[in-house]
């Protein structure tokens, strides 16, 4: 099934990003406005969560800051209520997703869904409809990558180069929904652009990424970290033009090594299953958040606002674009910081600083006799998908062992930990780890952190580092 895709609005939500990409501050806060006011309509309107949470109040007396703050855990209780389209149903899109086969695929002809994984206890389902989808491709496609402008402005859909992404492929998450729908927009290239499963062995993906010989490359830091060490090692027969990383933190150090390794620019981004495009990194290399289609409000510990130059608590994210799916003042967990001064790429979008997902490599024992590393990513999502457990926190105590702490207990408990421990040794065994032990910590609480979000997977104490 042809997926979402709406040419007229996403040309006109082009021109528009072309503009207000060297707006004025006082341009992009007026658009801000018009759409929020547009959205709170289609809100109030629409949904019978926020008609019963805003009862009595005018919409003409609604601002941004009156409004009550929300979570993922309890929009999605009350699914049904949340949405503006009585025709979304959770039950129904929970069975949608649970096909991997309609990865892409439209839902009731007109919308396009994704689901989040578990870093907050509960995974999500979103709804994207054409609207949301043209801001998201306008501004992946004009603001991603600024370096070569004048190339992406000739060819917006990356016509001429050969795209790998390597990161989860086994459920409905945005970033391979994304890709598959590509490839289902533009058949041609459905041979330049390719998804590589990040829980395959290292050596099976860097056989497959050298017979396809990508020019670009979107994944993880921590696998493009992987990939600049097999790149030294010899074992890579390609040199990217691009790395495209997202999904983590992006620490100097990695950037240098990757940079350095593969001979190639990094483009970092910040994203999320909320907003698929929330900023942009310039030719400083500085992150740009695109408020002119999400509003980010950063929080201290009791929800209040924090001046700019301190990182925050939390924050609130505003999507500007889904009508269908309210996010006002949704409760993201991500701690950024947002800067005082203007960057000099010249572009009026703030500049801010993220603190995101930080969950460590960890370095195993290999049979071979080196050792392996397994990718945070790839222990969360067998976690996830082959053992249903969302909340847990994995440390590596050796080489050999790995603690796994649930905050749950009792008979149930023990039935989860026998599923988590042979899901994470079939994986590790897959990567050529040698047998390890998983050793269970129950009825202990997952440790957070600052954030709010837990670090779901630490490494032990001075590990090697890259």
């Amino acid at each position: 099934m042809i997926s979402v895709f709406d040419p007229l609005r996403l040309g006109a939500v082009a021109l528009d990003v072309l503009a207000a990409g060297r707006a004025t501050a006082g341009a992009l806060a007026a658009r801000q406005q018009v759409r929020l006011t547009k959205l709170l309509d289609a809100t109030v309107r629409g949904s019978p969560l926020y008609r019963e949470r805003l009862k009595g109040k005018a919409l003409g007396d609604l601002t941004l800051g009156t409004l009550p703050k929300v979570s993922k855990n309890e929009l999605m209780a009350r699914f049904d209520d949340w949405v503006t389209d009585p025709q979304l149903k959770l039950a129904e899109l929970r069975s949608f997703v649970a096909d991997p086969q309609r990865i892409g695929d439209s839902y009731l002809g007109k919308y396009l869904i994704w689901e989040s994984s578990g870093t907050s206890n509960q995974p999500g389902v979103f709804v994207q409809d054409a609207q949301a989808m043209a801001v998201y491709d306008a501004l992946e496609a004009l603001r991603r990558s600024t370096p070569r402008t004048l190339q992406r402005w000739f060819d917006p859909m990356l016509m001429a180069e050969r795209i790998a992404f390597v990161g989860a492929t086994s459920g409905h998450f945005a970033s391979f929904v994304s890709m598959q729908r590509m490839r289902q927009l533009n058949p041609w290239m459905a041979h330049n652009v390719r998804c590589f499963s990040i829980l395959d062995s290292m050596g099976a993906l860097v056989d497959k990424l050298n017979a396809f010989a990508p020019t670009v490359i979107a994944t993880y830091p921590t696998f493009a970290s992987v990939l600049a060490d097999a790149a030294s090692g010899g074992a890579l027969q390609f040199l990217p033009k691009e790395v495209w990383t997202g999904g983590e933190t992006l620490s100097v150090a990695v950037r240098r090594r990757v940079e350095q390794a593969l001979g190639c620019s990094v483009r970092n981004s910040y994203g999320a299953s909320e907003f698929m495009s929330i900023g942009w990194e310039c030719s400083f290399g500085r992150m740009h958040a695109n408020t002119d289609w999400v509003i980010l409000e950063p929080v201290d510990e009791r929800g209040l606002p924090m001046p700019a130059g301190l990182p925050s608590y939390s924050t609130l994210l505003t999507n500007l674009a889904n009508h269908v799916q309210p996010l006002i003042r949704y409760d993201l967990g991500d701690q950024i910081t947002v800067r005082h001064e203007r960057c000099e790429c010249g572009s009026s979008l703030p500049v801010i600083d993220v603190q995101g997902r930080r969950d460590d490599p960890l370095v195993m024992a290999g049979s071979n006799g080196r050792p392996v590393t397994l990718l945070p990513l790839a222990l969360t999502t067998v976690l996830e998908d082959e053992a249903g457990v969302f909340d847990f926190h994995l440390r590596q105590r050796d080489d050999h062992t790995l603690v796994l702490r649930l905050e749950m207990h009792g008979a149930q408990a023990q039935s989860v930990v026998t599923r988590c421990r042979a899901v994470l040794q079939n994986f590790a065994a897959t990567q050529g780890v040698v047998p390890i032990r998983v050793i269970a910590e129950l009825g202990q609480v997952v440790p957070k952190g600052r954030s709010g979000k837990a670090q779901r997977v630490v490494a032990r104490q001075n590990p090697k580092r890259h």
